[in-house]
Parts: structure tokens; sequence; C-alpha cells
């Protein structure tokens, strides 16, 4: 990551720092080992706090990002679905089980290991880069991720297993996603954010187009803005839009 990036994920001014993520067949050089257990989704909020850079391997991770990233095989008890309805997220055990056939998850073997890394300290190109955000920020980096494609927003996830959605699909996808604090299993139950956060997900190749729109379009827009000389500049295009719709026999809806 160039120091650009760095410089405006910082501006974004975000909860808890931008993470980058890279997934790796070999050992990373002149990185730190982590020197914890914990979930993947506990990862991320370590890189946060901690500001520094380290990498995990299947041994440090005591969930199941391990599985979606085809570092161990889906375990036949678990993709039965009897715990989930055990634990009450399904009425039976078919849509739990169901659900580990929907999962996006790596060719087995091809990472084994994952590295995290604030962006303000990041030498490399990530593969991910994860935003836990406020609803106003989320608003400023989603709209980064549509501003120069169009690209729709979308929110794919499940109950459980939201890591799958998360750090998998997009990065097998090419698409942007999110999900929203509070209402993910294994995240709620660990308490890592409070209720109502986002967490978007930027893959590889979204990347350089949300910091070029970052750096380009106006992170307030004028129909949000409170000062006279903006209200005075929007009732000027609204005036415009009105008489140009009127002369195309149209109406004065104006979006």
């Amino acid at each position: 990551m160039n120091q650009k990036a760095a410089d405006l994920f910082k501006k974004l001014a975000l909860p808890y720092p931008a993470v980058a993520i890279k997934y790796c067949y070999s050992r990373p050089e002149n990185i730190d080992h982590t020197d914890e257990i914990l979930s993947f989704c506990q990862f991320i909020k370590k890189a946060q706090d901690s500001g520094k850079c380290f990498y995990t391997t299947k041994e440090d991770d005591n969930c199941f990002g391990k599985m979606v990233l085809g570092m161990i095989p889906k375990p036949p008890f678990e993709a039965s679905g009897q715990a989930g309805c055990d634990f009450g997220v399904f009425k039976t055990q078919a849509p739990n089980a169901r659900l580990y056939n929907l999962i996006p998850s790596l060719i087995p073997g091809a990472c084994n290991y994952v590295v995290f890394c604030p962006t303000d300290i990041c030498d490399f190109e990530p593969d991910l880069i994860i935003c836990v955000a406020q609803p106003a920020q989320a608003d400023i980096i989603m709209r980064a991720t549509s501003y120069i494609s169009g690209d729709l927003w979308e929110s794919k996830s499940s109950h459980v297993l939201s890591c799958a959605w998360t750090y998998v699909y997009p990065y097998l996808s090419g698409k942007v996603n999110f999900c929203i604090t509070g209402l993910h299993h294994g995240m709620k139950r660990r308490k890592i954010y409070p209720a109502g956060l986002h967490i978007i997900a930027v893959p590889f190749e979204k990347i350089h187009e949300v910091i070029t729109a970052l750096d380009e379009m106006d992170w307030e827009l004028i129909a949000m803005k409170e000062d006279e000389e903006s209200k005075a500049l929007l009732k000027e295009k609204m005036e415009n839009w009105k008489k140009m719709s009127r002369a195309e026999g149209g109406n004065d809806t104006v979006f």
C-alpha cells in the first residue's frame, strides 16, 4: 500500500483502524508470529488494538476461520448441522447442514498463513482491506466503492460462519461485502465489537478504485451540508434541474 492510501484510511477516523489481510502459501518473511490462540475475527481486533503486523496459522485459530480458508476439512459432525439446532440458531439440523455446502472456501492447502496488518504500517499489496465503521463513515466508504464503477451494494452473510462471507467471499468474487455487528453468532458471543457497526471487506481489485474515489469525491454531499453557501448552491442546482426537466416534459421531482 502507498502512503496516500494509508493517509485516506486514517482520515476516515474509524473507531477501529482499517486492517490489511494477506493470504499466503509460504511463511511470511520478517513478520512476527502471533502470540495468542483466537478466532479469525478476534485477530482482526488484535491487529486494531495492538497496531502491529503479525501472521497466524491453523494452529492459532480456535474457530472455523481456518476451515473456510481451506486449512482444515469441514468436520463431519459440525457439517451435520446438529450444533446449530442444539444452540437454537436453526429449527432443525437441515438448514445448518445446508449452509456448509453454500459457504465459499479456499482450495485446501492453498492458504497456510494469514497476515494481519493495520493499513498505516502496511508495506504489501493486501488481498483484503477490512474497515469497521460507524454508519456515517460506512456511507463514505460504500459510496467510494460505487463512485467510479456504479457497482451495486450488497450484503451477503449468515448468522453463523459469517467469516466465510466477510473474509473469503469478497476475495473469490471480487465484490465488496459488508455485515452489521450484533447480527452474527460468533462475534456477538465473543463481544468483539458493539452492535450497529459496519464491517466492510474490500477485495484486492477494488482497493485502488476505492482509494481513488476517496481522494476525489466529496465526503459530505452538498445536500447534507448546513452552511448557507452550500444551501444556496444546492437551491441553484435544483432550479436548473427543474428547468431542464420541464423542458423535456418531465416533472419537478429530484432524487
